[in-house]
């Protein structure tokens, strides 16, 4: 059921003394952008008139195809907690579609309300709780983002130590005011890295929730003078940044059909949280060119930063594994994918999450054996007797895995699966024609 009708809107824009509304989407890419417009254009684009270019969107159209129209949907109006008080800025998150009023298959928002459509006629909603990392860093005297933090706090640590403490709280606050619910916040393992958990939610309001807390992080860090990233890996030597998911699946009733007490693993898990788990993880490879999408995203896939780099599931909190299943139960049993990070793009991600559960789901997949050992620690040829294989550790590597599985262009369509191929094989490219200085470092004098 609908949260608000457009006369609802209409309404409290101007109760509320709203003066401008921004229109967002998400390109394939996860960038989120916007066309603003005032309030006398509201009720033009509640009626889905407002229409913008697609050709100056990397991935969308030609410039022979350019037009395209913005469908707000109206239960995402949210007015910002930080802008000024008179002539308040509002947003709404709108859906792509062309002239003809169908919808765009290029746009991410749509290829996720067609995998939770798919779940939907099989009897299940698919829910979903993010983990969200991300770094604090200084600007130089010209404004511009540094690597540069002054603070030494680790786990846990909060003031003086923490010299964020009063940043992390007023985006907590401006969260709650957009009505987020925060489980929790703190800060992170390396120097001004630092974590923000919602509580989980329906698959497209935590896609949507995912692209407006990192509008909102960014936002509300820039007026305390800072830059905050979600890059997976800005300083080497230290943990990177990942965006672990928790899901689920509830059937009709709003049970949690993963879980059941009369697991005979003793896991407290059903056979279809099994099933779904054994898709996910088959499907693992393909989808890290999504799930890990930049160059940069493999340096954090690496040992000993307590990054997941193995194909394997885990009922322990091993963190070698890219899956585990935390120990919550009743309507709070979830898997948990630890592999994703903040550069994703949410819609496509969750979207093909999905899918490969039900996947493993319709073809009753068979999941292997948990692991309960430190991967870590085992040797290359205990894993290869174990059948335990890593995941892509280039973007290189990510490239043909995802070419490699076929499943993964059906889930996203030919308009996006092409896009963004292209795309990642000429920043894969651009990569391995730079000279880096750790070559330089070590070969210019050596030969």
């Amino acid at each position: 059921m609908s949260k608000y009708s457009k006369e609802d809107i209409l309404r409290l824009a101007e109760e509320e003394d709203v003066e401008f509304i921004r229109l967002q989407f998400t390109d394939i890419f996860g960038m989120l952008k916007n066309v603003a417009i005032t309030s006398s254009q509201l009720e033009k684009a509640l009626d889905n008139r407002c229409m913008f270019d697609g050709s100056s969107i990397e991935g969308f159209v030609r410039d022979d195809e350019s037009d395209m129209y913005l469908y707000p949907d109206l239960d995402t109006f949210e007015i910002f907690p930080w802008r000024p008080q008179q002539g308040k800025v509002a947003r709404l998150i709108c859906d792509v579609h062309r002239p003809n009023g169908s919808p765009f298959e290029g746009d991410p928002r749509y290829v996720l309300k067609k995998a939770l459509n798919h779940a939907k006629k099989l009897g299940y909603d698919f829910y979903v709780g993010p983990e969200c990392e991300f770094f604090l860093f200084h600007l130089n005297d010209e404004g511009l983002p540094t690597t540069m933090t002054h603070e030494k706090a680790g786990y846990f640590d909060v003031g003086p130590l923490d010299f964020a403490e009063n940043v992390r709280r007023d985006i907590v606050l401006n969260l709650e005011d957009m009505g987020f619910e925060i489980e929790a916040s703190h800060h992170e393992i390396a120097p001004a890295q630092h974590e923000i958990d919602f509580h989980y939610n329906e698959g497209l309001i935590t896609a949507d929730n995912i692209m407006t807390f990192k509008m909102a992080v960014k936002t509300i860090a820039k007026r305390h003078g800072l830059h905050a990233t979600f890059m997976p890996k800005p300083k080497e030597g230290v943990n990177g940044s990942g965006m672990h998911i928790n899901f689920s699946l509830f059937d009709e009733n709003g049970k949690n059909v993963f879980e059941d007490p009369r697991d005979s693993r003793g896991l407290g898990l059903s056979k279809t949280a099994y099933r779904f788990m054994a898709g996910v993880l088959g499907h693992i490879e393909g989808m890290a060119l999504l799930t890990n999408p930049l160059v940069n995203s493999y340096k954090r896939l690496v040992p000993g930063y307590d990054a997941p780099i193995y194909m394997a599931w885990t009922p322990s909190a091993s963190k070698s594994c890219v899956m585990r299943i935390p120990t919550a139960r009743g309507n709070n049993t979830r898997v948990e994918l630890r592999s994703p990070d903040s550069a994703m793009n949410p819609y496509l991600t969750l979207a093909v999450i999905l899918e490969a559960g039900l996947d493993g789901l319709g073809h009753a997949h068979e999941l292997p054996a948990p692991v309960t050992t430190n991967l870590y620690r085992t040797s290359e040829a205990e894993r290869k007797v174990k059948g335990i294989h890593q995941i892509p550790e280039t973007l290189g590597e990510a490239i043909d895995a995802f070419e490699a599985d076929p499943f993964i262009r059906r889930v996203l369509g030919e308009h996006i699966y092409t896009k963004y191929l292209e795309a990642k094989k000429e920043e894969w490219r651009e990569f391995r024609a730079q000279i880096t200085d750790w070559e330089v470092s070590q070969y210019l004098y050596k030969y």
